[in-house]
């Protein structure tokens, strides 16, 4: 009696303790919507800190490029120590004989330094004003980068969550056809055991009842995997405990009532493939005026100032200042030879270009085609599987209870259950077709 008790009082510390450990790991679970999981993939992503950078990098570059706007002032000093002094030698009368006679001389100082200061300020220069608008190009280029980037991670965080959905929906459909088979699978044990059904029945009830199992392991499994890519997208580590909330069924209501936009309603202005190849277009045309103000004349200023100085050891140093202001003009004159080629290049890159935004655009209509005629069939299906649905759990429930009373077969329990199995699977899919259907259109309109 004693053991007995301790053994009791164990079991009730055991459960308690499960108990305990369940209620702090749903505590310590985190739910994620499907919102929530969009707001933690921007702000943990990778790739859209590596984008913004890139925008960060192209405005640093151009306020680079301002600087060479503004006077360029440089300060240099000199300090030369002769070590050999040059001589030169000439000839020149005797002052008292008249004759000529050899005099050498050496020239320059023992010391010598200078310190000054140099001032350049380009006036008219046509190729650094366009370099400057070409940043300015590449600052737009990189921002819309950065939202194509984030309308990319967007719709890879839907389709993943989505497909999460699937799969955990899925699962529990094969979970409670599992139980439905278990439960039949009882009922036809217990009609062998009182000699009412066949053996051979009894066998396809209990083959039926393993072949399911596997199934609902690997359905389980996929829940798991789509879960963990889905962590990995977020930026979050794969153990982390999350629990992702919602079903595929709570969008039904909303899919059976969105308005399908027309063709002719869709526009492509949005799209960031299309405003990147336009953006490219324009730079082309940009660099293409590089080439011609490389080719004008160029007007800069320039000025110094200097003080020098020499002198010989001991002596007294003697110091010169000097100073100017000059304007330099260049003009090019055989470089237009080489320009006229190279404009022919760039406009021909030009017409490249043109071509291949003209072909993707084409490309993404046939997209958007494609994706609103997957909505519109996904729509229908939904409708027309809800229905069936809701007949196929009817159908089941009738031969069920006529199984119990012996009114039918367990091959016409099975079938029903199959069949309802089957329905629900399929209205799972055509919610999910559409919803990635909803969300590849969105991405390819550049809705963010």
């Amino acid at each position: 009696m004693q053991i007995m008790k301790k053994s009791l009082a164990y079991l009730l510390a055991g459960v308690m303790v499960c108990g305990l450990a369940t209620r702090l790991q749903a505590q310590d679970s985190v739910h994620v919507n499907l919102d929530k999981a969009i707001e933690i993939a921007l702000s943990e992503s990778p790739t859209m800190r590596i984008a913004d950078r890139s925008v960060d990098i192209k405005r640093e570059y151009k306020k680079e490029q301002i600087v060479s706007l503004f006077p360029d002032v440089s300060v240099a000093a000199n300090y030369n120590r002769t070590l050999l002094k040059q001589t030169m030698s000439m000839e020149m009368p005797n002052p008292i004989t008249g004759e000529p006679q050899t005099t050498n001389i050496k020239m320059g100082r023992d010391n010598t330094y200078s310190v000054g200061a140099n001032l350049s300020l380009p006036i008219i220069s046509f190729p650094l004003w366009s370099s400057l608008k070409l940043s300015s190009m590449d600052i737009e280029m990189a921002l819309e980068s950065a939202r194509s980037s984030k309308i990319e991670l967007v719709n890879q965080v839907k389709q993943a969550y989505y497909t999460y959905l699937l799969a955990k929906q899925s699962y529990d459909v094969l979970q409670s056809s599992y139980a439905h088979l278990e439960e039949s699978n009882k009922l036809v044990t217990n009609s062998f055991e009182q000699g009412l059904v066949s053996e051979f029945e009894k066998l396809r009830s209990d083959v039926a009842l393993q072949n399911q199992r596997p199934q609902v392991n690997s359905a389980a499994k996929s829940v798991k995997l789509a879960g963990m890519r889905l962590k990995v997208l977020l930026g979050m580590d794969v153990n982390e405990p999350v629990i992702f909330d919602g079903q595929l069924s709570d969008y039904e209501q909303s899919v059976l009532t969105a308005t399908m936009p027309s063709e002719s309603d869709v526009q492509l202005m949005y799209n960031s493939a299309l405003r990147q190849l336009d953006l490219g277009i324009d730079q082309l045309e940009q660099s293409k005026k590089i080439l011609i103000g490389s080719s004008l004349p160029m007007l800069a200023l320039a000025g110094a100032f200097q003080y020098s100085g020499m002198g010989d050891d001991g002596g007294t140093f003697t110091n010169y200042p000097y100073s100017y202001v000059a304007l330099s003009l260049q003009v090019p004159i055989v470089g237009w030879a080489s320009t006229h080629y190279k404009l022919k290049q760039a406009d021909m890159n030009i017409a490249n270009m043109r071509d291949q935004r003209a072909d993707v655009e084409r490309n993404l209509r046939l997209g958007v085609q494609s994706y609103l005629n997957d909505m519109q069939q996904a729509i229908e299906d939904i409708a027309a599987d809800s229905e069936t649905m809701r007949q196929a759990q009817k159908a089941y429930d009738i031969a069920q209870k006529q199984y119990e009373v012996g009114m039918n077969t367990w091959l016409d329990l099975n079938t029903a259950e199959l069949t309802l199995t089957t329905t629900q699977l399929t209205y799972c899919q055509a919610i999910f077709n559409y919803l990635v259907a909803k969300a590849n259109l969105d991405a390819t309109l550049g809705n963010e």
